[in-house]
């Protein structure tokens, strides 16, 4: 699955990125090398609600999507940027299609690298400024964030069809129900237009469910289900709704500047035990270790025998 789309691909973007390809389960190098390494993206909104941990890296950008964009390129080396249209939702501001549209060509000015674009959540505003937003960046391959099975999923695919996207085909931790949603979209787009989420919940709050279901999807697809065979995405930013990363706690928890990122990194690299091919994730401490693992397990680089010793017998 390509995201982005160069200016060659009639786009505008500075290179693209692909990812999922895979013929074996998540780093059994034993098997087969990683064809496309997973990917990780930094979250920006447009309208942000963040804890004080999660807003210190951009402090001074928040209200301005561009410079956040760029920000995360620029400084932290984001290889793609997911923009959360938050402002859209009809509970809130209620940002209408085209002032929505606007931000999303401010943003592929500011940077040059693939964007993933998300919606509120509410099925019928999502809709409408997936339209327009889609419209407006016709050929620039964005990854529309998401469709789901409350949406007219025709239509849905219709708009990505029609504009030259990809889309996440999002369901709650139900692999029936990830089938279902893929059967609907095959009727418009190719299988390689759709990245499935099957759902993140953060270490503390049902890690273990969303592991299991990932994983069960991931090998379902490698075994010949055909309805399965997709990369697979995170929303790895969820592990902030755990309050155990943000809140003011009790000294023995350590202080949360460095238990926010713990707390998203561990959900992380759990997911990506499970082949997780696409990772949303806003800190950047949490996104370098992730990546750095990333690097080290498709390097297929070796551990030092002795400070693996002495890691094992570490007292704490």
């Amino acid at each position: 699955m390509k995201l982005g789309a160069t200016k060659k691909e009639g786009g505008s973007r500075g290179s693209s990125i692909t990812i999922g390809g895979e013929t074996a389960p998540p780093y059994y190098l034993f098997e087969s090398s990683v064809i496309h390494p997973p990917v990780v993206s930094f979250d920006v909104f447009d309208a942000p609600s963040l804890s004080k941990v999660m807003r210190s890296p951009f402090q001074d950008v928040l209200h301005d999507p561009a410079a956040w964009a760029k920000r995360c390129v620029n400084k932290f080396g984001a290889d793609i940027v997911q923009l959360h249209l938050t402002s859209i939702d009809p509970l809130l501001t209620n940002t209408s299609p085209a002032t929505a549209a606007k931000t999303v060509e401010n943003v592929l000015q500011a940077v040059d690298v693939p964007l993933a674009i998300g919606g509120c959540g509410d099925p019928a505003k999502d809709l409408q400024v997936f339209e327009k937003v889609a419209e407006i960046a016709e050929g620039e391959r964005l990854l529309i964030n998401s469709v789901t099975l409350d949406m007219n999923v025709k239509k849905m695919a219709e708009i990505v069809k029609k504009y030259g996207h990809t889309v996440i085909a999002f369901t709650s931790m139900d692999m029936a129900l990830a089938r279902e949603l893929n059967r609907r979209l095959y009727e418009i787009l190719p299988k390689e237009c759709i990245l499935n989420d099957t759902t993140t919940a953060a270490l503390g709050y049902g890690l273990e469910y969303a592991f299991t279901v990932m994983e069960r999807t991931r090998l379902s697809g490698l075994l010949g289900d055909p309805e399965l065979q997709h990369p697979l995405s995170s929303g790895t930013t969820n592990a902030w709704a755990a309050r155990e990363a943000w809140m003011k706690m009790d000294p023995q928890w350590g202080p949360r500047e460095l238990r926010g990122p713990i707390w998203e990194t561990i959900t992380a690299l759990t997911l990506l035990l499970a082949g997780v091919d696409f990772f949303m994730m806003i800190h950047p401490a949490a996104v370098k270790v992730v990546k750095d693992v990333i690097t080290t397990f498709v390097n297929n680089k070796k551990i030092d025998p002795e400070n693996r010793v002495n890691w094992l017998t570490l007292n704490i």
